[in-house]
């Protein structure tokens, strides 16, 4: 059996961080996640997705996610019922999040997307790094998100002018 579900969307409002009994972080958000097509008016809807996080990525992500922020999420459908207060039977559909990846640096979220590169997750020069945490990758950012400096030497693929010459011997197909 397979229950996978990947998403990148933004969140809605503030992930909710709450702690169980035992002391065990869960934080909850809504995900806006566009669809692949437009509505017969031209404009694209979007679902609105409820995601879980556990324990140490809940904190994570209630201290680095806000309303707005870009998130990608990797984890499995669920589902859940209870009675209500007037004793109807309640239906919950919600995606439990083994990974969240934060794909917008530090600050940066929604309307400001095309002065951080251009596009989604590009660019590092908001992005300032958590405390005690090591340098590299870190939160999708790619290498050189390293304390906010970016090294122009990262894409071993950026075009100098020349053409890339490759050996069909090196391609897969």
């Amino acid at each position: 059996m397979i229950n996978r579900v990947v998403l990148v969307g933004r969140l809605t409002k503030d992930p909710e961080l709450r702690y169980t009994a035992n002391g065990i972080a869960v934080a909850s958000f809504t995900l806006a996640v566009n669809r692949p097509f437009s509505n017969q008016q031209g404009n694209r809807e979007a679902d609105f997705i409820n995601i879980v996080v556990w324990r140490k990525q809940a904190e994570n992500a209630a201290n680095y996610l806000k309303k707005g922020s870009m998130a990608g999420v990797d984890g499995r459908i669920q589902t859940r019922s209870y009675d209500n207060n007037e004793g109807r039977r309640v239906f919950i559909t919600e995606v439990v999040a083994e990974s969240v990846q934060f794909l917008e640096p530090r600050g940066g979220s929604g309307g400001n997307r095309d002065q951080q590169g251009g596009g989604y997750g590009q660019g590092n020069e908001g992005y300032q790094q958590p405390p005690n945490q090591g340098s590299g990758n870190q939160g999708g950012f790619g290498q050189g998100a390293q304390g906010g400096q970016r090294n122009t030497n990262d894409d071993p693929f950026a075009s100098d002018g020349k053409p890339i010459d490759i050996n069909d011997d090196d391609l897969p197909f």
